[in-house]
C-alpha cells in the first residue's frame, strides 16, 4: 500500500497502489517526494524532492533526489542519480547510477534518451532523440531523430529534424560537432569539430573535420573535406574530396564558390564570387561577381566589383585587379 513504511517523513503525496511503499525517514523531515501511479516510487527509501507521475515511474529509486518523471517507466530504471527530468513514456528508462550521482539529464519526449546508462549532462528533445546514447555526456539533441545513431559521443550540439542523426563513434569521443536547422550534416558519421548552420547545411559530410558550413545547402555535397569555410545559400555546394583532404577554401556570400569541385586555398566573398571556379587553386575574389568566369585559372586576386568578371584562361596567371570592374577584359 502507499506510504505503509513510514515513520517519521512529512509533507509527501502517494496516490496509487504501492506508491512509496518503502519510503521511510529515521528522523522528522520533508520529503516533498509526489508519487502518482501505479507502484510509482515504489523503491523509495530516503530520496527527498522527487516528482514521479505515470505507472511505474521512478520504480528502482532508491536514495535518488530531485528526479521528476512523467510518463510510463519514464526514469524507471535508475535507482541513487539524482537531478534528472524524464518526461515522455520510456525517457530515461536505462539510466542506472550505482553510487550517488547528480546526474543533470534532461530528456523530453517519447524514448528520449531511452538507452542512457551513465551519461550525464545531457539535455534531449524530441521523439527519437538521442534515443541510441549510453554514456556520452554533454550532448544537446533538440527535434526529432537528432543524434538518434551516436551511443557514446559527447560533446556534440544537434539541433533540428534528423540534425547530425548518423554520427556514431566506435569509442568515447568529444565531437564538439555543432549542427542546427533540418537534416544539418545528416550524413557525418566520425567527423568531427564542425559547426553546420542551415537547413541541408553539410548534409553530405562524413568523416570531414574542422569545417563550417551556415546557411542552405552549403557545403552541402562535401563528404570528406577538411578545413573548409562556407557561409551563405549555396555556399561551396558542389565542393567535394573523396579523399580526406585538407581544402583551406573559404567562400562567404550567396552561391559564393557554387562550382567548386577539387579546388584549393580559393578565398571568395560576395555574391557570385568566383562561382565558376571549378579545381581554380590559390584565387582571391572579393566583391559581387569578382572574378566569376574563370574555372581552373590559378594564382589570381580579384577585389572590387566586377574584377577580373571575364578572365577565364585556365593557367597560372598571377593576375591582381582592385577596383570596380577592374581587369573586367582581360
Amino acid at each position: 500500500s502507499s506510504l505503509s513504511s513510514n515513520t517519521l517523513g512529512k509533507r509527501n503525496v502517494a496516490v496509487g497502489g504501492g506508491t512509496l511503499e518503502l519510503f521511510n525517514l529515521s528522523t522528522d523531515t520533508d520529503g516533498y517526494n509526489t508519487a502518482v501511479g501505479h507502484e510509482a516510487g515504489n523503491q523509495v527509501t530516503t530520496g527527498l524532492s522527487n516528482t514521479l507521475i505515470g505507472a511505474r515511474n521512478g520504480d528502482a529509486l532508491t536514495v535518488g533526489s530531485y528526479n521528476v518523471a512523467l510518463g510510463d517507466e519514464a526514469l524507471g530504471g535508475d535507482t541513487k542519480g539524482s537531478n534528472s527530468i524524464a518526461v515522455g513514456v520510456g525517457a530515461l528508462l536505462n539510466q542506472n547510477f550505482t553510487t550517488a550521482t547528480t546526474v543533470y539529464n534532461t530528456a523530453v519526449g517519447h524514448a528520449a534518451g531511452n538507452q542512457i546508462t551513465t551519461g550525464a549532462d545531457n539535455t534531449i528533445v524530441g521523439g527519437l532523440a538521442g534515443d541510441a546514447l549510453t554514456t556520452g555526456s554533454s550532448n544537446v539533441a533538440i527535434g526529432r531523430s537528432a543524434l538518434t545513431a551516436d551511443d557514446v559521443g559527447s560533446k556534440t550540439t544537434a539541433i533540428g529534424f534528423g540534425a547530425l542523426q548518423t554520427q556514431n563513434y566506435s569509442t568515447a569521443t568529444d565531437s564538439l560537432n555543432v549542427a542546427v536547422g533540418y537534416n544539418a550534416a545528416a550524413s557525418v558519421n566520425t567527423g568531427t569539430q564542425g559547426v553546420f548552420i542551415g537547413a541541408h547545411a553539410a548534409d553530405a559530410v562524413t568523416t570531414g573535420t574542422y569545417n563550417v558550413a551556415v546557411g542552405t545547402y552549403a557545403l552541402t555535397d562535401e563528404t570528406t573535406g577538411q578545413r573548409t569555410t562556407a557561409i551563405g545559400y549555396g555556399a561551396l555546394s558542389s565542393q567535394n574530396f573523396t579523399t580526406s583532404q585538407i581544402s583551406y577554401n573559404t567562400a562567404v556570400g550567396y552561391n559564393a564558390g557554387a562550382a567548386i569541385g577539387t579546388g584549393q586555398s580559393n578565398t571568395l566573398v560576395g555574391y557570385g564570387a568566383g562561382d565558376a571556379i571549378t579545381s581554380g587553386f590559390a584565387n582571391t575574389a572579393v566583391g559581387s561577381a569578382a572574378f566569376s568566369t574563370e574555372d581552373t585559372g590559378r594564382y589570381n586576386t580579384a577585389i572590387g566589383a566586377g574584377a577580373l568578371e571575364n578572365q577565364n584562361t585556365d593557367a597560372d596567371n598571377y593576375n591582381t585587379a582592385v577596383g570596380y570592374n577592374a581587369g573586367i577584359n582581360l
